[in-house]
């Protein structure tokens, strides 16, 4: 509920700090005391628009600062800070504050955390629930009709709700597949060429660097060709490096033992043996190695440019091309087995349809029993409300299946007839503003046990209307506190104001040159004075006191 709330430099406001409590509170005072000022400096912390003319005259910016507190703490709410990074420990006040300046612009805080205007607004439906003459939110709006009879009819929608995910998710699955098929059917004739043209190539993983590697290797032995049979020439035959080195070993071999130097001679000719024999073994590897094949090496490249263009083509790499064979043959596949797959998923679909349509049905039944429900309940309440030739109807209808969704295939509207044979209009169409007030009232009080935001504020709702009607509604009010928990009213009526749990009054003083508007908490006899000025007018008679009296002892 609201605790506090603070204003600074808002119109004829300069400083007020105010304290709520829970129950009925009213506030009162003469035509243009400033009562609308206070609902303007409550909407900023609610994100209104931010208008520079709110601001005091002189001053170069306005503040408003509003407290609220919970019992328990309200899962709505701490959904949206939660999305938002706001951290509220338990039992902490949600402190909202709002700053705007003269020259433009305007800063919100929540708990001292900058944030955005919209995630005021967001809080605001969960906070602040305002009824006045020209509302176009809350219970006028038809958009949040289905959801508040759904609460008034206990409605559990969890299983509803996880219908229609599931055949939502059951219908896509079917549009995919369905949209695969189809793709892969007009791309069939395509397909099959492209398939047959790389089954004829048939290429393999790795096989485009084994090809560059023997391409270039080939390439080389062409370069070195001529090279390489010089030397074949220069080390076969009789008169080889290799043979001539044997020879010698073998002459030397027979000497040397006559001097010790001859054999190491002998053994450094040896070496030089075994190091020529292997050098020969290294050039007939590296010979064999790059042999020049012109035909394989026409072959080579042939395979090599071939995977290449064909690569190009399918703009990918060419070690790609084997995955690229096994997506055509899937797809292939997915076009003659899709038939199947597409009946099977046509029947899930169909299963999940009526799964979804059998809880909407049981959503509906439930929600046309409570609307005859509600009806009874708000015809009830009209007639001491001065409305007893009005009618009010909960219009439950079924929607096109194109606007179905996880609450079902109904439409919910709140429609009013306020003279005998007059069709039923919208809510939001009635022409006078009190009659809309007071329907309001007993559409909330019918409504009561389902709550709502953490404080109701009514605003004027007894414009117009006296006595019996005046009192009737200050007693639904009266009642609809200790339902709601917290409720404001802004009231011209005695009989109103006396069901007060807090009364306070607005008042508006000049001295000439300055104009304040101020608000203070009547003590009792304070109030008895007010409600005796609300009666009598300018000049308080005792007969309204002792009427004043009368009022606040039966309230």
């Amino acid at each position: 509920m609201l605790t506090r709330l603070s204003i600074r430099n808002i119109v004829l406001i300069e400083a007020l700090d105010l304290e709520f409590t829970r129950g009925l509170g009213v506030l009162t005072g003469e035509t243009g005391a400033g009562k609308s000022i206070l609902l303007d400096a409550l909407g900023l912390v609610l994100g209104d628009r931010a208008e520079t003319s709110l601001v005091r005259a002189g001053e170069t910016k306005a503040s408003v600062t509003a407290s609220f507190e919970f019992g328990a703490f309200p899962a709505a709410i701490a959904a949206i800070l939660n999305d938002a990074d706001i951290d509220l420990e338990p039992g902490e006040p949600l402190i909202i504050r709002r700053q705007v300046k003269a020259d433009g612009g305007s800063k919100a805080f929540i708990n001292d955390q900058p944030t955005g205007v919209a995630l005021l607004r967001e809080l605001s439906a969960s906070l602040v629930e305002l009824h006045g003459q020209h509302d176009d939110r809350g219970l006028v709006n038809p958009r949040g009709h289905r959801a508040l009879l759904d609460r008034y009819a206990g409605t559990d929608l969890t299983g509803l709700e996880r219908a229609w995910q599931a055949w939502a998710k059951a219908e896509a699955q079917l549009a995919e597949a369905r949209g695969s098929v189809e793709q892969a059917a007009a791309d069939q004739e395509l397909l099959l060429a492209h398939l047959a043209e790389l089954t004829e190539i048939e290429p393999q993983a790795g096989e485009e660097v084994r090809l560059a590697e023997t391409r270039a290797a080939m390439q080389k032995g062409e370069k070195l060709s001529g090279d390489l049979e010089e030397l074949r020439h220069i080390w076969e035959g009789s008169d080889s490096p290799l043979a001539s080195l044997r020879v010698a070993a073998r002459k030397l071999d027979r000497i040397a033992g006559e001097h010790p130097l001859l054999t190491e001679a002998l053994a450094a000719l040896d070496r030089a043996v075994i190091e020529a024999g292997e050098a020969e073994d290294r050039m007939m590897e590296a010979g064999n190695a790059l042999v020049h094949d012109p035909q394989a090496l026409d072959d080579a490249e042939t395979r090599l440019f071939e995977l290449r263009a064909i690569a190009r083509k399918h703009r990918c790499d060419v070690d790609d091309l084997p995955e690229l064979m096994r997506d055509m043959r899937a797809q292939l596949d997915a076009i003659e087995g899709g038939e199947a797959q597409l009946d099977a998923l046509e029947t899930a679909a169909c299963e999940a349809r009526e799964t979804y349509l059998t809880k909407a049905e049981k959503a509906h039944a439930a929600r046309l029993k409570a609307a005859k429900k509600l009806d009874k309940a708000v015809a009830a309440e009209l007639a001491p409300l001065k409305l007893d030739a009005a009618r009010f109807l909960t219009a439950v209808g079924k929607l096109p299946e194109d606007k179905w969704g996880a609450a079902g295939m109904d439409s919910a509207e709140f429609l009013i007839a306020t003279n005998p044979g007059a069709d039923f209009a919208p809510l939001n169409k009635i022409a006078s503003g009190g009659e809309l007030s007071r329907f309001i009232l007993a559409l909330k009080v019918a409504l009561a046990e389902q709550g709502g935001a953490a404080t109701v504020i009514f605003d004027e709702i007894d414009r117009g209307v006296g006595g019996a009607v005046a009192s009737a509604i200050g007693e639904r009010l009266a009642r609809l506190a200790d339902d709601e928990g917290q409720l404001l009213a802004v009231t011209h009526s005695p009989q109103v104001a006396a069901r007060g749990g807090q009364h306070y009054m607005i008042a508006k003083a000049s001295n000439g040159t300055v104009t304040k508007t101020s608000v203070s908490k009547l003590s009792s006899e304070e109030r008895k004075e007010e409600i005796a000025r609300m009666l009598s007018g300018a000049e308080v008679t005792p007969e309204a006191r002792a009427q004043a009296d009368r009022l606040l002892e039966n309230a």
